[in-house]
């Protein structure tokens, strides 16, 4: 038995706006076949995608407040120029320079119209063929236990793990990496984003959370009520859904 992450969940005042915002940040396409908005690659809704983790914006009434996002998305880029391209798109978007205490480094820092945390990367090659989305990075105390965890949820494989960063991509080497970054302090707020796993056709959704259980996960209510996915925090607290496959 085994998950996959399917989704980016980002809550949002306004989901269509920033739907489409994220939309035309990854040159892919925004659909609303419900009250989330989803977005992932152009040709037609395909969810759960083959390939990309795609982007689920979900309206709620609060607003973000001012403390950092605990897990964001890095964009790729080809080349210095792409990189700089890039920025200015996403700026005349809606984007927003942000500064998160990241010094002097060769990527950029924005926010979304909604105040979410994003950085645009230089070129590396490790991200050439990820897609538009090079990763998905989780701020953690500890690498080495978020590894442990979500090694043993997902079926995806651990690149790498030292004290300080964690890596995992797809078993199939496709899509975006996801990483645990060791970062000073705690989760203060709610989780702003946070990823969605789907079981497999034919895996039961209740053992797979019941395995979640047993390997460190705890229960979560955020109000959600009577719904078919069941929400769970990891060993360090951070938000997670696990939907049903249908």
């Amino acid at each position: 038995m085994a998950l996959r992450p399917v989704q980016v969940n980002i809550k949002a005042l306004d989901a269509p706006a920033v739907g489409r915002f994220w939309a035309e940040a990854l040159g892919w396409s925004a659909y609303s076949p419900g009250v989330t908005t989803y977005v992932g690659p152009a040709g037609g809704l395909v969810w759960p995608d083959p390939v990309a983790v795609g982007v689920d914006v979900v309206p709620v009434p609060e607003p973000k407040t001012t403390t950092k996002n605990r897990v964001h998305l890095d964009l790729a880029t080809t080349s210095a120029g792409h990189q700089a391209e890039l920025v200015a798109r996403l700026q005349a978007l809606g984007a927003t320079p942000a500064h998160v205490g990241q010094g002097d480094v060769p990527w950029t820092v924005l926010a979304d119209p909604e105040g979410n945390e994003f950085c645009v990367l230089e070129p590396r090659e490790v991200y050439r063929d990820t897609g538009p989305i090079a990763a998905v990075v989780v701020d953690c105390a500890d690498p080495r236990v978020m590894a442990r965890f979500w090694g043993e949820a997902m079926d995806w494989t651990v690149h790498e793990v030292t004290d300080d960063h964690a890596v995992l991509r797809s078993a199939k080497g496709v899509g975006p990496y996801l990483e645990f970054l060791r970062t000073p302090g705690g989760k203060t707020v709610p989780d702003r984003v946070h990823l969605d796993l789907l079981p497999y056709p034919g895996d039961d959704q209740e053992a797979e959370v019941a395995r979640l259980r047993a390997l460190g996960a705890t229960d979560l209510d955020l109000g959600q009520g009577d719904v078919p996915w069941t929400c769970l925090a990891d060993p360090e607290g951070h938000e997670f859904c696990v939907l049903a496959p249908s």
